[in-house]
């Protein structure tokens, strides 16, 4: 059986992608700051799951999160690097708390740091050796919205982390890639349905796409053998203002 570690896996994205993979045959455990929402998650699992709440930006934390899943299964095949924070979104640059913005850093940027350091330890080592990790990213890896500066700049900051991991891996056969998420349909992005500011300072409702479409591109990235790897992908409400934003 394959083991994945999937990270903000007690609501939206995480929750959904957790579960594809355990339907898809995959051991999971199961990482967020609640331990409530990753015991609902886990009952929902048609497969074994280990639920453990972690704090991402803790090093502590995140290597016992990987211990616990390696004593559980003996391995780990993939890292879904999902947990983070819009923190700061809305707030004009010039109003941006400090510890707003390295909430942001140390969630976003950080902790996914973290997670595929402690990641790389284990499949480095492990027999057969290697595994992958997949950074969730954000359209905003590619373009802002207005007044969310610490996201963006964390969210460009995942890509460059991908590439590093990516070129790094290779003498460990540890694929990295990147999933590059717009509008899917989640508590953090209920707003859109109603309005959010566009460049151009107006409100405007965009649309949105299911959770699960998300999780089963991450399925099917996680399927390949580990001698290809999807480096970047975008998957995104289709009419949502991406393509020729601003």
């Amino acid at each position: 059986m394959r083991i994945a570690v999937v990270t903000g896996a007690g609501s939206g994205i995480g929750r959904s992608v957790a579960l594809a993979l355990s339907e898809a045959g995959w051991g999971l455990a199961l990482a967020g700051r609640r331990a409530e929402p990753l015991q609902e998650t886990a009952a929902l699992a048609p497969g074994p799951c280990l639920a453990v709440p972690t704090d991402v930006t803790s090093p502590d934390g995140v290597a016992a999160l990987f211990s616990r899943a390696v004593d559980e299964f003996g391995r780990v095949d993939l890292l879904f690097n999902n947990a983070g924070t819009f923190a700061g979104g809305g707030v004009p640059v010039e109003d941006l708390e400090y510890a707003t913005w390295r909430a942001a850093v140390d969630t976003n940027l950080t902790g996914a740091f973290l997670c595929a350091q402690a990641a790389f330890r284990v499949m480095r080592e492990q027999s057969p050796r290697g595994g992958r990790i997949i950074n969730n990213g954000s359209i905003s890896a590619h373009v802002p919205r207005p007044d969310s500066i610490a996201y963006t700049a964390t969210k460009h900051a995942v890509t460059g982390l991908t590439k590093s991991l990516s070129l790094d891996g290779r003498k460990y056969d540890i694929a990295c890639g990147q999933i590059d998420i717009g509008n899917a349909a989640t508590e953090m992005t209920a707003r859109m349905q109603t309005g959010v500011r566009q460049a151009n300072g107006e409100l405007a409702a965009e649309p949105v796409m299911a959770a699960s479409d998300v999780a089963a591109l991450v399925v099917q990235m996680s399927g390949l053998p580990l001698s290809a790897n999807v480096q970047f992908a975008t998957v995104m409400a289709t009419a949502m203002p991406y393509v020729g934003r601003g």
